[in-house]
C-alpha cells in the first residue's frame, strides 16, 4: 500500500515494513487527513500564511517525525557491564537509545536494547524530549524483540514536570492497568486514555510494531477546529513509553530461547526496540507555517498574523483590539492592532467593550499622547479643542485652550469652536476681558461686575435717615483708637477690600475679598472671596460707613446664620477705613493674644 503523503512524505527514517503502513494508515487516519483539521499537508506558496490577495489565512508547518535526531533517556540499557551480546565500548555490539531515532531502513536496522531483566515484572522506560509543544499524529515502536506483554504511553504538556496516560497495550488490561479492554469513546471522554489487547502478540519475534494513532476512533475527530478537548489531547511536549511486562515463554510451553548470561537452561528477558516514531507537526495554532531555532537553539514557530510566543498563543503587542484565538479553515483570526489613530504605543483589551461592539473591537489606548484623550485617543484632553484643518491623525490635531485662569470657568473649552466657559459678565474666546455693562473687579470669583447706575452708597444718602440715629448709634470717627481690651473683645479682627453690594430683604449684602486676618474665632474666616451682612437700619445710620472698592478694617462679633453665610457687622461693631500703619499694631495684638495676654469676655 503506497503512502499518504501527508503522513509518511515528511517523515525522515520512516519504515518501509508493510506492517507499520497498515496499521498507521487506516480507514480513520486516510479520512483525519482528508479533511479541515490541523494536520492535512498544503502546497507551499511564497508565503502559506497569506493567500494570493495578501489576506491571511491558516498556514501549519509540516508533517515531521519529531522524534528523529531526538536524544531518548532510557531507565535500562545493555552493555554496562559488557554481556556476550552487548558491549557499551564497542560500536559495533552496542545498542543505545540513540539507536531508537537515527535514520533506518530495511538494510540498516539498528536497535536498541535494555539489560536482562532478571526480575519481573521489571518497568523500563524510554523518554524522549520534543522540545516543544506538537501536535502528535501517532506514536509507533518497532521492536527488534518480542513485543511486550503490557505496555503502557504517556504524554506531558509541561516539558516532563507531569505526565498523562496516552494509550495502554495489554492482554490483561484490567489486571495490569484498571482498564477494560473493550471501551467506547464518546465526546465525553475524549481525552480518556483507553486499554487494548491488540498489538501485543509474542508474534513476530521481531519486527512487530506498536502504533498508536491519537484521532482514531475519537468523535470530534471530524470538527477538529471546533473541538479545544481533542486540540489539547493531541499536543505534547514529551512521550514516554513504558515496558510493564514482557512475554513469559514459559506460557508456551517451556520453550527456552538459549543461554544468557544468568548460566545455562536460564531463559533472558529484555526489551529492544530498533525505531521509535512520532509523527506530529510543531503547534502553531494556525498562525505559522515552519518552526525555527531561536537565538537559545530553541525550537520556535516563525508567527505570523500579529502574533508571538512559542506556539503563536498570544498577540503580539499593540494587537489587542479582539482576543488572541486559534485559527481555523474558515477564520485566520489574525490579532488587530488597536486604533489608537497615532497617537498611543500602549493599548489593552477590554472583554465588555468587545461585547458591546459585536465582538468587533475591544482595544482600549493608554498613555494617549499630543494632547488626546478616549478609548481610540480620538477627541482632545482638557485644555485643548480639535483644530478641524488637520487629521485627527496628525500630532497637532488638538490646540491649547488657553483659558484665562480668572475669567473662565474652568479648563475645558468646546471640542470644536475653542470657546471656553466664561464667568459671568466675561467674554471672549479665552474669557480674557468683561462683557459690555460690566466693570473688572480684584475678586477672582467675580472679575467682572456689573456697572452700578448709581453710586452704591446712595442707598444710604437717599435714604432718609431714621430720625432716632442719634440715640440708636453713633458713627466711627477717624481718629478711633486700638487698644488691647477692644481687639480681645472681638471675634475676627479682618482687612477687607468691598467689592459690591445687593440688597436682600432688610439686609445689604456685599461681596468682600478678605486681604488679612488678624483674628478669628470662626474657622470660616479665612483669606479670599466672602460676605459682609449688614442691617440697613445700620447702614442708614452710617453704622457703619461703607464705600465700594475701599479697604477697611472689620471688627465684629460672630454670629452663625445658615440664611446669611459670611460675616455681619452691626451698630456695635467696628468698621473703619484702612491705614497702612495699622498693620504692624495689630501684629503686635496678635501675637499677644497667642501667648494669653487676651482676658476672656
Amino acid at each position: 500500500m503506497p503512502c499518504h503523503p501527508s503522513l509518511c512524505a515528511l517523515v525522515p527514517g520512516r519504515m518501509e515494513a508493510p506492517q507499520l503502513l497498515r496499521l498507521l494508515l487506516t480507514a480513520s487516519v486516510l479520512r483525519l487527513a482528508q479533511t479541515a483539521n490541523p494536520f492535512v499537508a498544503q502546497q507551499t506558496p511564497p508565503d502559506p500564511c497569506y493567500d494570493e490577495s495578501g489576506a491571511p489565512r491558516r498556514c501549519i508547518p509540516e508533517f515531521v517525525n519529531a522524534a528523529f535526531g531526538k536524544e531518548v533517556q532510557a531507565s535500562s540499557t545493555c552493555g554496562k557491564p559488557p554481556t556476550r551480546h552487548c558491549d557499551a565500548s564497542d560500536p559495533r555490539r552496542a545498542h543505545p537509545p540513540a539507536y531508537l531515532t537515527d535514520l533506518n531502513t530495511a538494510a540498516n536496522m539498528t536497535c536498541w536494547r535494555s539489560e536482562t531483566l532478571h526480575h519481573l515484572p521489571h518497568n523500563v522506560t524510554l523518554t524522549l524530549s520534543l522540545g516543544k509543544k506538537f501536535e502528535v499524529v501517532y506514536v509507533s515502536l518497532q521492536f527488534c524483540s518480542p513485543r511486550p506483554e503490557s505496555t503502557a504511553i504517556f504524554k506531558s504538556m509541561d516539558y516532563g514536570k507531569t505526565w498523562v496516560p496516552y494509550q495502554y497495550y495489554s492482554s490483561q488490561c484490567r489486571k495490569i492497568y484498571g482498564k477494560p479492554s473493550k471501551a467506547t469513546v464518546t465526546k465525553q471522554n475524549e481525552q480518556e486514555a483507553l486499554c487494548t489487547d491488540g498489538l501485543t502478540d509474542l508474534y513476530p519475534l521481531t519486527g512487530g510494531l506498536i502504533a498508536f494513532s491519537t484521532l482514531d476512533g475519537r468523535p470530534s475527530a471530524q470538527d477538529f477546529d471546533s473541538s479545544p478537548v481533542l486540540q489539547d489531547w493531541v499536543t505534547a511536549t514529551d512521550i514516554r513509553v513504558v515496558f510493564s511486562r514482557p512475554h513469559l515463554f514459559r506460557e508456551l510451553g517451556g520453550r527456552e530461547a538459549g543461554e544468557e548470561d544468568g548460566g545455562a537452561g536460564a531463559t533472558p528477558y529484555y526489551y529492544s526496540v530498533g525505531e521509535l516514531q512520532v509523527g506530529g507537526r510543531c503547534k502553531c495554532n494556525g498562525h505559522a507555517s515552519r518552526c525555527i531555532k531561536d537565538k537559545e537553539q530553541k525550537l520556535v514557530c516563525d508567527c505570523k498574523h500579529n502574533t508571538e510566543g512559542p506556539e503563536c498563543d498570544r498577540c503580539k503587542p499593540f494587537h489587542y483590539d479582539r482576543p488572541w484565538q486559534r485559527a481555523s479553515a474558515r477564520e485566520a483570526n489574525e490579532c488587530l492592532a488597536c486604533n489608537c489613530n497615532l497617537h498611543a504605543r500602549r493599548c489593552r483589551f477590554n472583554m465588555e467593550l468587545y461585547k458591546l461592539s459585536g465582538r468587533k473591537s475591544g482595544g482600549v489606548c493608554l498613555n494617549c499622547r499630543h494632547n488626546t484623550a478616549g478609548r481610540h485617543c480620538h477627541y482632545c484632553k482638557e485644555g485643548f479643542y480639535r483644530d478641524l484643518s488637520k487629521s485627527i491623525t496628525d500630532r497637532k490635531a488638538c490646540k491649547a485652550c488657553d483659558c484665562h485662569p480668572v475669567g473662565a470657568a474652568g479648563k475645558t473649552c468646546n471640542q470644536t469652536t475653542g470657546q471656553c466657559p466664561c464667568k459671568d459678565g466675561v467674554t471672549g474666546l479665552t474669557c480674557n476681558r468683561c462683557a459690555k455693562g460690566f466693570q473688572q473687579s480684584r475678586s477672582p470669583v467675580a472679575p467682572c461686575i456689573k456697572i452700578p447706575a448709581i453710586n452704591p452708597t446712595s442707598l444710604i444718602t437717599s435714604t432718609e435717615a431714621p430720625a432716632d440715629c442719634d440715640s440708636y448709634c453713633k458713627p466711627a470717627k477717624g481718629n478711633y483708637k486700638i487698644n488691647m481690651k477692644k481687639y480681645c473683645k472681638k471675634d475676627y479682627v479682618v482687612q477687607v477690600n468691598i467689592l459690591e453690594m445687593e440688597t436682600v430683604a432688610n439686609w445689604a449684602k456685599f461681596t468682600i475679598n478678605i486681604l488679612s486676618v488678624y483674628k478669628c474665632r470662626d474657622e470660616r474666616v479665612k483669606r479670599g472671596d466672602n460676605f459682609l451682612w449688614i442691617h440697613l437700619k445700620d447702614l442708614s445710620c452710617k453704622c457703619p460707613k461703607i464705600q465700594i472698592s475701599k479697604k477697611y478694617l472689620v471688627m465684629g462679633i460672630s454670629e452663625n446664620s445658615t440664611d446669611r453665610p459670611g460675616l455681619m457687622a452691626d451698630k456695635n461693631s467696628l468698621v473703619i477705613q484702612w491705614r497702612d500703619a495699622w498693620t504692624r499694631r495689630l501684629r503686635k495684638l496678635q501675637r499677644r493674644e497667642k501667648k494669653g495676654k487676651c482676658v476672656k469676655p
